[in-house]
This record gives structure tokens, C-alpha cells and sequence, in this order.
């Protein structure tokens, strides 16, 4: 039986148009249920349709969410750009706000990758996670961390043995509302948990960075909603946010800090738009022409490798190299994708069933050219490749995605 389809906006429960702005066939049906040696028998690709909600201007997908939309689970948490990220957030979120011993707490903590790094400036860091086995090891690790979810507006985010009790001074959320079937539930949920004068980190992938390199492999059934600026300040604003601060960071996410607010609608009733400039249509043109560039680009790649009797593999089962492999030659006839997630290793691409490998597969089977596709890590995993896969007796010709072309990168 076919999943039902949303037709009203996830954001302001306005009516989605009848015809949608981009239709993706063959597409993973998720980025994080990756099946294993059985379970890849059953796993199909599916159709992914993108609306624009005509009220608010959000883009989103019409389908139901993953199951697992209410756990965080990250792969990079732990790599250097990450970690140097969130100290430099952190760093002027504490000071801007004036946060020094005041409580903190991260709504979709993971296993407390994120949350670790807090520990290590002068505030309470707290945590939730709805996954189990995460938030237990988080707390292994001696993070304040409990199993929860923001389920309710009315869900009181207090840990079980009294040591975390609202309100907090302020919260934290690494991409996560775009996983979200309700976003207005989830943050009116963290609203009544905050202190009168909390205020908020949010970030969620942006869909300037995606419109703006035509990055259609960005896309991912996962991500429910696409959020710009615009719609994401006026999400916030129609949950008792005001939006402080604005910028982009790490070149593809969105993050604000926020205050709170009293809310503009307290029964939860949608709030009507407010005047100004009509809601502008988005154009993704660019993304339904990069498909057809980029295609035939990886075509041309593996063209040229075969005829001189080379190999390729890709670095990164992110869910952008989940949708290349999905969607161009990549999934047939690439010889892996390496990653360095344990828990992805031995299993496989959903739709291309690609299989994933640790990056030392490498030395079991080498080949000649890998292909990064692991946004905002680049540099960071060519250097890895420099220093312990390639030699003068056997060069690896290192590639990339950049915007909507592939790129060879040479060493400075």
C-alpha cells in the first residue's frame, strides 16, 4: 500500500499546490535505515515530489517522515571541522547571551557528540535523545543525558533522577527540525520549557547553499523541509522566537540565535501571514539541469577511468553520496563508498546498493580515483587520502563535488 501523501504545509498547515516544482524518481528512502546483506534484497528506490506551501513559502517534501525522525543520529560529530565549529558557536553563544552558569540544553542530543564539546565551557549542559541506546551512551560518557522526545507542547523536559529540571536559560538544536513532521509542536514544546528571557542555537540546512551551487544530490527523504532565511525566521516568530542573529556557517547551514517571545498565538491557531511582499516562487530549474550535468559528468569520469582499465570509489555515505549513487552511473559502477562510521560499514547504499566500506578497504582492494562527497569536509578527508592511501608507486587521483561539477583536487 502506498504511503499517504501531506497536502497541507508542515509549517503553517497551508494548502500545498496540486502540482509539484520537482519530481525525483529512484531516490534512497532513507539516509539512515541502510540495509544490510539481507535486508538490501527489499530495499526499493521511490519517488520524491517538492512542494512549495503558496501561505509561507516553505519547500518540503509531501511524504511521511522517516520512522526514525525523532532520533539524531550523526556520523561527523567528531570530526575536526565539527568539533571547531561548535567551540567557535558556542564560544560567542555563551557571550552574546551572557550564559555563564546558566542552564543549557540540546533538544536531539545523539549520543552526545555536541553536548561533549559544551562541557568544556563555564555553563550546565544538558541533553535529550529519543533513541535509547544513544542517550544510554551518552550517558556512559558522564553527559546529563536522558531518553526523551518533545512529543507535546506541553512535554516537561526533566530528567528522571531530578538533576535537569526546567526552566533552562537556553537551548540548543543542530539540524533537526528539518527532519520534522510538526516543527511548531517541537518548538513550542522547548518554549514552554525556557526560562522567560531563554534564548536558542538553532541551525538547519540551507536551501540558499542548495539553490545557490544547484546541488539536487542535497535532496534527501530525510529532510522534510527546506528552509531559507525567510521561512525559517517565520517559523520561529510563529512559535515565540524572535530571531536575533543570522548567519550561514560551514557553507550549507543556516543557524540563528534566538530569544523568546510571548507567542503570537497561544491556542495554536495558524497565524496569518503578515503583509508585505507576496511569497517568492522558488525556481529549481538549476537543480533539474545540475542532475542532468552532473549525470553525465560521473558518466564521463568513469568512462575515461574504464577505457585505461582504472577504478574509482566514493568517500562519504552521506545522504549526498546515498543520491548520487542512486541517481547516475555511480551505482553500478564505482567499486564502493568508504566512510568511516562503524555503523555503516558492511552494509549498503539504499537504492544503489553500493556497498560501504571502512576507509582501509582501501589496502584490501585499491583503486585509482576517489571521489569525495562529504560537504564540509573535503579538505579535511583529501589530506587523509594524501597521507595514508596514495604513493609515488600508486597515486590516487583525488576528485569532488563542487557545486553542480567535479572538480580533481591537486595539492597546494
Amino acid at each position: 500500500m502506498a504511503e499517504e501523501r501531506r497536502k497541507h504545509c508542515l509549517a503553517c498547515s497551508g494548502k500545498l499546490p496540486e502540482e509539484a516544482m520537482m519530481v525525483l524518481e529512484g531516490m534512497p528512502a532513507s539516509a539512515q535505515d541502510i540495509p544490510d546483506a539481507e535486508q538490501v534484497k527489499g530495499d526499493r528506490g521511490m519517488k520524491l515530489s517538492l512542494y512549495q506551501c503558496p501561505q509561507c513559502g516553505l519547500v518540503q517534501f509531501d511524504c511521511p517522515p522517516v520512522a526514525y525522525y525523532r532520533d539524531v543520529i550523526r556520523s561527523g560529530g567528531f570530526t575536526t571541522t565539527m568539533v571547531e565549529l561548535r567551540r567557535r558557536q558556542y564560544s560567542h553563544f555563551i557571550k552574546t547571551c551572557g550564559l555563564e552558569g546558566k542552564k543549557v540544553i540540546e533538544a536531539g542530543c545523539g549520543r552526545g557528540e555536541f553536548l561533549s564539546v559544551l562541557t568544556e565551557f563555564p555553563v550546565q549542559a544538558f541533553g535529550i535523545e529519543h533513541r535509547a541506546d544513544l542517550a544510554a551512551i551518552a550517558a556512559e560518557e558522564g553527559l546529563t543525558v536522558w531518553q526523551m522526545f518533545t512529543e507535546t507542547e506541553d512535554t516537561l523536559l526533566a530528567s528522571p533522577d531530578g538533576r535537569a529540571v526546567p526552566p533552562y536559560d537556553a537551548f540548543l538544536s543542530f539540524n533537526f527540525l528539518e527532519h520534522q513532521p510538526n516543527p511548531s509542536r517541537m518548538l513550542r514544546c522547548i518554549h514552554k520549557n525556557l526560562a522567560e528571557d531563554g534564548v536558542g542555537l538553532v541551525t538547519v540546512p540551507s536551501l540558499e547553499y542548495i539553490l545557490q551551487y544547484n546541488g539536487y544530490y542535497e535532496l534527501i527523504r530525510d529532510h522534510l523541509a527546506y528552509y531559507s532565511f525567510d521561512t525559517l525566521r517565520r517559523l520561529l516568530e510563529n512559535n515565540g522566537f524572535q530571531v536575533l542573529e543570522e548567519e550561514m556557517v560551514n557553507r550549507d547551514t543556516l543557524s540563528v540565535i534566538v530569544k523568546k517571545v510571548p507567542l503570537r498565538n497561544p491556542e495554536g491557531t495558524q497565524v496569518k501571514e503578515r503583509e508585505g511582499a507576496p511569497i517568492r516562487k522558488t525556481d529549481v530549474s538549476g537543480l533539474l539541469s545540475s542532475r542532468n550535468t552532473i549525470g553525465k559528468e560521473i558518466e564521463g569520469l568513469l568512462e575515461n577511468l574504464e577505457e585505461t582499465g582504472k577504478t574509482l570509489a566514493v568517500w562519504g555515505a552521506s545522504h549526498q553520496g546515498f543520491t548520487l549513487a542512486a541517481t547516475t552511473a555511480l551505482g553500478s559502477r564505482a567499486c564502493y563508498i568508504m566512510d568511516s562510521a562503524p555503523f555503516k560499514q558492511g552494509r549498503f547504499a539504499p537504492a544503489s546498493h553500493l556497498p560501504i566500506v571502512a576507509p582501509d578497504f582501501f589496502c584490501e582492494k585499491p583503486v585509482d580515483a576517489i571521489l569525495i562527497v562529504a560537504p564540509g569536509y573535503t579538505e579535511e578527508i583529501a589530506a587523509i587520502i594524501r597521507k595514508k592511501y596514495s604513493s609515488p608507486e600508486h597515486p590516487v587521483v583525488i576528485w569532488t563535488l563542487r557545486s553542480n561539477h567535479l572538480e580533481e583536487i591537486t595539492e597546494a
